[in-house]
């Protein structure tokens, strides 16, 4: 049988996708180790469940996310907050998710990438259901720090958790359609925002206690989802390891291999040159992996600075432009929508041109984007290129999310995805504080200032497109283990 066909999945009982008997490569007679056995599986029923399962959890953290921007609108005329205070509302939630970022990946790598990510949408997920009870913007205000807390330490664990099961020549792409759930969790908070917030005074509470559904998923995270057979093995857990890959296996139709092979294989592992032992510590700032941990947090900055500057702002903006909150609320639903072709569009590209090429067009296309929305002044110019700005930049997201993985070895994945993620989340705290300053200096809100906001952010997106150039392609390779 042919490599085409066990790529579609055609592939016989018993026989691995190289053709050959279950666990080597014939061709070479070569024991292949448990990352190897787990790269030449096809796309299978396990697969889709651990992508949809961690989706959905990816998909409420971005409802999460996104109901802030539309609270905000909200809270602007029921409590009469200034624009100092909303863009506080609007931050405080970035000041926790940096921390989590940070804080979550060092986690993941010690104590598990399942464990974390339950723990994570347990706090962000009893925290917003609280904050649906604030009655202060101090009190609003330290409960999002908390569930910015949660919602940071989640993305970094989750990207991780299915890079590190996704076959090495669709994992990009998996990685891309994880984060179009982000899509989806947006649209659902642009749903609650249309639906619900306009209600009654109290629509934005319930909109907010809407958010306790993380923390009932998080059991299905804990029992549902597998541990990364990467982590388990390096804390020495083979057993544990060997049988998710047989659970991935097995869905696959491919016989394990036999105690004698799984003894070969490890020994081969263990001499490969450069091998990284489980107990080493690799730093993220060696020579190796130095450029590319500053390229990867300065194209994480500004991608964050640009996205929630943008996004978080938009309902009030429009509401500033003279729209009323229901149809500014409309006009954010419609520009969220293109969010979804972006990620489709993302994923495709990225195994065919490569990641580092759609991670800077899509961040090229990002810049023309927001420049154009700065110009726009009828309402069909606004939502075209709102459209663009949505399509574009989420696109750029799923690419991103897809390489950092992939920049290092396992047992500092999670930190350099987290520190990675915790450096961006710092310009997304900066963010909603820079635009009221900024729309001040441009004239106020309208077409002057809006035009100075969003030009800034087309600057930034410029930037990141720059910093990407100088990543490394990674596309087809198995992920790294080798000592930086």
């Amino acid at each position: 049988m042919t490599s085409r066909d066990d790529a579609s999945g055609g592939h016989a009982p018993g026989i691995s996708p190289s053709g050959g008997a279950p666990g080597g490569d014939p061709s070479a007679g070569t024991p292949l180790t448990r990352n190897e056995r787990l790269d030449r599986l096809p796309f299978t029923k396990r697969h889709g469940k651990l992508l949809t399962g961690s989706g959905i959890g990816w998909a409420l953290d971005a409802m999460d996310v996104g109901l802030i921007s539309f609270v905000m609108a909200a809270l602007q005329v029921q409590w009469s907050l200034s624009t100092t205070e909303l863009s506080w509302i609007g931050s405080i939630g970035f000041v926790g998710m940096a921390l989590g970022a940070t804080l979550g990946g060092l986690l993941a790598d010690r104590l598990g990438r399942r464990q974390v990510f339950a723990l994570t949408m347990l706090v962000y997920g009893i925290a917003t259901g609280a904050a649906a009870l604030a009655t202060s913007v101090a009190a609003l205000m330290a409960l999002r720090f908390v569930v910015g807390l949660g919602l940071g330490a989640e993305l970094p664990v989750a990207s991780t958790l299915v890079s590190e099961y996704a076959p090495k020549r669709i994992r990009g792409r998996m990685v891309v359609l994880l984060e179009a759930f982000w899509a989806v969790g947006w649209i659902l908070a642009a749903l609650i925002g249309y639906f619900v917030i306009p209600l009654s005074d109290d629509g934005w509470r319930w909109a907010l206690a809407i958010g306790l559904v993380p923390a009932a998923y998080a059991l299905v995270v804990r029992f549902a989802l597998p541990e990364s057979v990467r982590h388990l093995e390096a804390k020495g857990r083979v057993d544990e390891a060997e049988a998710a890959v047989r659970q991935f296996e097995s869905s696959a139709n491919i016989l394990p291999p036999t105690p004698a092979l799984i003894a070969a294989a490890s020994e081969r592992a263990d001499r490969a040159p450069g091998a990284t032992p489980g107990d080493v510590r690799v730093s993220i700032w060696s020579k190796r992996m130095r450029r590319r941990t500053i390229a990867l947090w300065l194209v994480w900055f500004c991608i964050n600075l640009s996205y929630y500057g943008a996004f978080i702002w938009i309902p009030t903006l429009l509401t500033g432009r003279g729209f009323d909150l229901v149809r500014a609320f409309e006009f954010t639903l419609i520009i969220t929508l293109a969010q979804l072709p972006g990620y489709f569009v993302a994923a495709w590209l990225i195994e065919r041109l490569g990641r580092r090429i759609t991670l800077v067009s899509f961040l090229v296309g990002s810049a023309v984007g927001a420049a154009w929305y700065g110009l726009a002044a009828s309402e069909p110019m606004i939502i075209a290129a709102g459209m663009t700005l949505s399509f574009f930049n989420l696109g750029a997201w799923g690419a991103l999310y897809a390489i950092g993985p992939e920049l290092y070895p396992t047992n500092v994945r999670g930190t350099g995805t987290g520190a990675a993620a915790g450096f961006g989340r710092i310009a997304s705290i900066i963010a909603p504080l820079l635009v009221p300053p900024l729309l001040a200096l441009g004239g106020g809100s309208g077409a002057g200032g809006e035009l100075l906001v969003f030009g800034v952010f087309a600057a930034a997106f410029v930037i990141a497109a720059l910093a990407a150039i100088a990543l490394p392609e990674r596309m087809g390779q198995p992920l790294e283990e080798e000592l930086g």
